[in-house]
């Protein structure tokens, strides 16, 4: 039987914490992982792309997962997809998952957890945070680094100024005009933005401030000039990937312009900071065993529940 999760049934079963905490284990975990994961995606003749994530594996863990997503930036919502959790014994197919919730809870969860790690401990100075973006991965960074963090003011922009407004009155923030003008103000900074051009130059940001960019997760997006990813220490989820697809490619720099993975800084590999004035910049692409992480997660939780309808898919 295939058990089938709409977005309904995942936002009752998955909590932030619990999320952090399959997360970071996979960060950890898959520095070791000797089958790297792919990302295939490909234009469409119509207003959007299809993009695959596979396979989501992770050590211990007996499933997999394969993952497809539309990205139609003008619709609402702009990503809409399925998850293909299958046994690792057998492959039977054990779920098909709600894409779109699973990709932002992971997106956003794992940009928390990056951010708390490399960015200046709260106490350490980290007053203000800022939001450049306010979508749904945003939402999710700033309730994953509540668990993690406090800090004294949110300052938030987004082209739609409605939805700025609203994300700034539920996490009480305040609105700002521009890019530039989040991060004269804040200490850390959240990007998650469809963008095609650099939001923030080298002029905009400023020693000690850390900036965690989401946006650049495929080729021609950018939210970081190059000049702030060459000056910062860069931190990534995979270099490979990143220089492939994500913000290293888009900006036309090498694989060994990131300092190093999150995963290394996580096991005490690599150190997040050498120093406090450090520029540090966390820039991910994403990679299909969080997608594996969520869901495994997710799928247990609904076994032991009863939650989901199921399907025998054979008969």
């Amino acid at each position: 039987m295939t058990r089938i999760l709409t977005r309904t049934d995942l936002l009752e079963l998955l909590n932030p914490a619990d999320c952090i905490r399959v997360l970071r284990e996979g960060f950890a975990a898959s520095v070791q992982s000797s089958l790297p994961g792919r990302r295939v995606r490909t234009d469409l003749p119509f207003p959007g792309t299809a993009t695959a994530l596979l396979p989501g594996l992770l050590p211990g863990t007996d499933a997999y997962t394969v993952k497809v997503n539309a990205k139609f930036p003008g619709a609402v919502p702009s990503l809409r997809g399925v998850i293909c959790l299958h046994s690792g014994t057998d492959g039977e197919l054990l779920a098909l998952i709600d894409s779109a919730t699973i990709t932002a809870w992971r997106t956003g969860l794992a940009a928390a957890l990056a951010t708390d790690l490399i960015a200046r401990p709260a106490d350490g100075g980290t007053r203000t945070v800022g939001v450049i973006g306010a979508g749904a991965q945003a939402e999710l960074t700033i309730r994953g680094l509540r668990t993690l963090r406090s800090w004294d003011r949110l300052v938030v922009h987004d082209v739609d100024d409605r939805r700025a407004a609203s994300f700034a009155q539920r996490h009480g923030g305040v609105v700002a005009s521009t890019p530039a003008e989040v991060a004269a103000t804040a200490d850390l900074v959240v990007l998650a933005t469809w963008s095609r051009e650099p939001l923030l130059r080298l002029r905009d940001v400023r020693p000690g401030q850390h900036l965690t960019a989401l946006g650049a997760d495929e080729p021609g997006k950018q939210e970081l000039a190059p000049e702030v990813l060459l000056s910062a220490r860069l931190f990534v989820d995979d270099a490979a990937l990143v220089a492939g697809h994500g913000a290293l490619a888009n900006a036309g720099l090498p694989s060994s312009t990131a300092a190093a993975s999150l995963g290394e800084v996580i096991r005490g590999d690599v150190p997040a900071r050498s120093h406090s004035r450090e520029l540090t910049v966390y820039a991910p692409v994403g990679l299909p065993w969080q997608d594996l992480a969520l869901s495994w997660l997710v799928f247990q939780q609904a076994e032991a529940a009863g939650r989901g309808a199921t399907v025998d898919l054979l008969a």
